[in-house]
């Protein structure tokens, strides 16, 4: 009997456990879990709710939401994409559901039902489950592999999954079997800005604003999004975003730089200043701070307002030439100091991992290390906020049980 041994009990642990033991029922797979509970990233993941996927069923559209490793995963989504996520867990009795930005969550708003779905498959395929059981080395031998446990217990097998996410043992044991690690660096986090522009204005959100990273007066990176005010600075998808197709320009910039912020993308600087004319023309007898041309909230309008000297109770036909450049400056334009990365509590992702050249993507196997294989997250590959990180995962977990099972012929 072949045996399969998986090291990480997360969703690519358990989806490539699962989707060995079922597709080679000749196989004895043993998924292995450091930790007492397995899976859970997936409890918190969502807020509790867990993104299982994207309502996004078009390879081609689909890579654009990786920054790394959207290239390989093109042809791995045309194997198994989020529609192939829906269905295995709709057969399985968990059915989905899709919110407005396309995020996916099972009807039951629970992350739990993940997880016992997940349980009950490997549970009914045999998949032989570890807790507890962390592992000091994996060796690769003549024809074979040695996993040792902390314990000194070892367990050979002929073939290795490592699917550890951002676990430094899992860059270590693949580093070890001759693999390149690219530096992991964190992905997917908020900024710290102290700027008395934003002080006491936490809790606003704009649904749509422009972000520009800035070196050396350069523009580096852009990307759209909705903004939040936070007490520490900003959050929101269009952070979110920036900080992870920018995650290494900002950690080699240790996390400061300047952020260029359009608060009206819509407008460029010159119909910008057009617009606020135009206002200033029919709405003279208006007061500024009260008559927002724009869709943007009260508290910030005034807040920026403050900052060119506008008088609270000026009209719009009081609007001086220099208070008018200082506006459309400040709308288009502001400039600010990112001092620092918070923390995006519901994930954490990081960039970097195994390197995607030594590894074969339709199979999911190491090309240096025969019997080798990887899933998830401890590869080269991270997504944006929205469950392009479970669905990476889903896919290449379920590529690596697709083929770890089979016999050498």
């Amino acid at each position: 009997m072949l045996r399969c041994l998986i090291i990480g009990g997360g969703a690519a642990g358990f989806f490539a456990a699962i989707t060995c033991a079922v597709t080679h029922p000749h196989t004895q797979v043993i998924l292995i879990e450091a930790g007492r509970n397995p899976l859970t990233k997936v409890k918190i993941s969502g807020g509790g709710r867990c993104n299982v996927t994207h309502h996004c069923f078009d390879p081609a559209q689909l890579v654009q939401f990786y920054p790394r490793g959207g290239k390989v995963l093109r042809g791995c989504f045309t194997r198994f994409q989020p529609k192939d996520t829906v269905a295995w867990f709709e057969s399985h009795g968990v059915k989905l559901k899709t919110e407005s930005d396309g995020r996916m969550f099972p009807i039951t708003d629970d992350s739990q039902t993940i997880i016992d779905c997940l349980m009950k498959v490997a549970r009914d395929a045999d998949v032989i489950l570890r807790t507890g059981t962390p592992v000091k080395s994996v060796r690769r031998e003549e024809g074979y592999f040695e996993v040792t446990l902390k314990t000194n217990e070892v367990i050979p097998c002929d073939r290795v999954l490592i699917a550890t996410g951002s676990n430094p043992s899992g860059y270590r044991w693949a580093k070890e079997l001759g693999h390149t690690i690219e530096t992991p660096v964190p992905s997917l986090f908020t900024f710290n800005i102290r700027d008395s522009r934003l002080k006491d204005l936490a809790g606003v959100s704009v649904d749509n604003v422009s972000l520009r990273l800035s070196h050396s007066g350069k523009i580096k990176l852009e990307q759209n999004g909705a903004l939040l005010i936070t007490h520490w600075g900003i959050s929101g998808p269009g952070v979110l975003k920036l900080s992870a197709w920018g995650a290494r320009i900002l950690q080699e910039n240790r996390y400061q730089m300047p952020l260029i912020i359009n608060w009206l993308p819509e407008y460029n600087s010159e119909s910008l200043r057009q617009e606020v004319l135009k206002t200033k023309e029919q709405y003279s007898k208006r007061k500024i701070y009260r008559f927002c041309p724009f869709n943007l909230p009260k508290r910030l309008w005034q807040r920026l307002l403050s900052l060119t000297g506008i008088n609270e109770d000026s009209p719009w036909a009081d609007l001086s030439k220099k208070a008018l450049n200082q506006l459309v400056q400040e709308l288009n334009q502001g400039v600010y100091q990112i001092e620092g990365k918070g923390v995006f509590k519901e994930e954490f992702v990081t960039c970097g991992g195994v390197r995607l050249k030594e590894v074969d993507f339709k199979t999911m196997e190491s090309k240096v290390c025969p019997g080798l294989f990887f899933a998830g997250e401890v590869l080269d590959i991270d997504g944006v906020t929205g469950g392009f990180n479970f669905q990476s995962a889903w896919t290449t977990a379920w590529l690596a049980g697709q083929n770890m099972g089979k016999l050498i012929s």
